[in-house]
């Protein structure tokens, strides 16, 4: 699904000393802004490399380019499509997040992101429409055959969806592509840090200007979702309705692929039953709710983030 952002400040090295030579870039890539800062011997090498890296991702994995061997996949109407084992292995480890999350995640999505219009500013589909959508979504439609090197959508209409897991996959690869010691990624508004320490802030759900939490990150990605009532596109896959507008979440995790499905799953599953989750699977996550309070896990609160009170913004 399109991930709404939760504004994330960019990061600012704790020691203030920056270590070499500084590469520090702004692109556009898979619909957003990616933002690189490397620091150190490589950077520029470094840099290139990673921007090479998520081009590829995108080349190959991105539905909104229809010659992508994703795009392939959600247009073959149920026959097998060859994939290669990368993507294979990825989207395995996306049906094992959706049994994982009790189907709060799910990348077999594009069959209700079109019926509510996601993709074209929003739309509210009929009961009809959104029954049809339902039948064509849900990860278990999704047929993997590592053997054959081929995936399989076992519904004509169904089609895998992207936007809660590519970009935090394409983060890892750029950091593990750049070789580059330290430095930090910013792709539409996930973040991922590496090396000493940078101090991170998180903007408030109601108010996208002011800043509700600071935390230092390190060698780790924070990645946030949240929504609004004028523009609420996070689908709950379970019900096929959006989501409830109650606020926002931040995750933080050793692996960015990790906080990218899993700032969209806990968002979904709301701040009650989300924390819960969190708390059983031991993961750092805050819920940021509309009304000013905030929620966290143990393993966030092990992470020492300082709230901003409303009366000093």
């Amino acid at each position: 699904m399109l991930k709404p952002i939760l504004a994330i400040l960019f990061p600012s090295l704790l020691t203030g000393q920056v270590r070499g030579p500084v590469v520090d870039r702004k692109v556009l890539a898979m619909g957003t802004e990616l933002r690189l800062h490397f620091e150190g011997v490589g950077t520029v090498a470094g840099s290139q490399a990673a921007l090479s890296e998520c081009a590829r991702i995108e080349s190959e994995c991105s539905t909104w380019n229809p010659q992508s061997a994703w795009s392939q996949l959600n247009a073959a109407e149920g026959r097998p499509v060859h994939l290669s084992q990368e993507w294979l292995a990825l989207l395995s480890q996306m049906k094992a997040w959706n049994h994982c999350t009790e189907g709060a995640f799910d990348p077999v999505l594009m069959a209700l992101m079109r019926a509510w219009g996601v993709r074209e500013g929003g739309r509210i589909p009929g009961m009809d429409a959104l029954v049809k959508a339902s039948n064509a979504s849900g990860a278990n439609l999704l047929e993997l055959d590592s053997e054959a090197g081929t995936a399989r959508l076992r519904h004509p209409g169904a089609g895998l969806e992207e936007g809660g897991f590519l970009k935090g996959y394409a983060l890892d690869r750029m950091r593990k592509a750049a070789k580059v010691r330290t430095g930090w990624l910013d792709f539409g508004g996930q973040i991922l840090a590496w090396g000493p320490p940078y101090a991170t802030s998180l903007a408030d759900p109601q108010h996208r200007d002011q800043v509700r939490m600071t935390l230092n990150l390190r060698n780790a990605s924070l990645s946030c979702s949240g929504t609004s009532e004028r523009g609420r596109h996070i689908l709950d896959p379970r019900s096929g309705q959006r989501c409830e507008a109650w606020g926002a979440t931040a995750v933080v995790t050793a692996e960015a692929l990790t906080a990218d499905v899993l700032s969209t799953a806990l968002y979904v599953l709301g701040p009650e039953a989300g924390l819960a989750w969190a708390e059983r699977h031991d993961v750092a996550a805050a819920f940021l709710l509309n009304d000013g309070e905030v929620r966290m896990s143990r393993a966030f609160r092990l992470l020492h983030p300082t709230l901003i009170s409303q009366e000093t913004r």
